[in-house]
């Protein structure tokens, strides 16, 4: 896996992935920024999301569940002292669908956590306390 982050002035940067996708990084205006783009920690944030819920979605897809949609909401500490690093993150999924099972929602959620999400386990084993939940919401006919 490969990447490139190229500042383009002031507190800005693109970042393109190995696959060829862009990205704006920016800083708040108190850091010399203008706000025109996420701040890189927030961009670790949303890929563990994004990797945990893409985990979610196949592993529901493979056990024939009717999902329509799968939300994840982070909610991150960090420390208050430099560095601030994450010490804390809390994922909240939220997986609509019809006959949903409750026990292969938290089957999928689980295995991403322990198994299959490496940005997840990677912040786990650096120390960040990672924890999980979830509501399934029964969509009608």
């Amino acid at each position: 896996m490969k990447g490139r982050v190229r500042w383009v002035g002031e507190r800005q940067f693109v970042a393109e992935s190995g696959s060829g996708h862009t990205v704006v990084m920016d800083g708040p205006p108190e850091h010399g920024g203008r706000n025109i783009g996420i701040r890189p920690m927030e961009m670790l944030l949303l890929g563990l999301g994004g990797c945990s819920n893409f985990d979610v979605i196949n592993i529901l897809e493979k056990a024939r569940q009717a999902v329509e949609s799968c939300e994840v909401f982070l909610e991150a500490e960090r420390a208050d002292e430099e560095p601030k690093v994450f010490t804390k993150i809390h994922l909240h999924f939220v997986v609509k669908g019809h006959n949903l099972k409750e026990t292969q929602v938290k089957r999928a959620i689980d295995l991403s956590a322990e198994k299959y999400c490496s940005a997840s386990i990677m912040l786990g084993r650096a120390g960040v306390e990672v924890t999980h939940d979830y509501e399934i919401v029964e969509l009608s006919n």
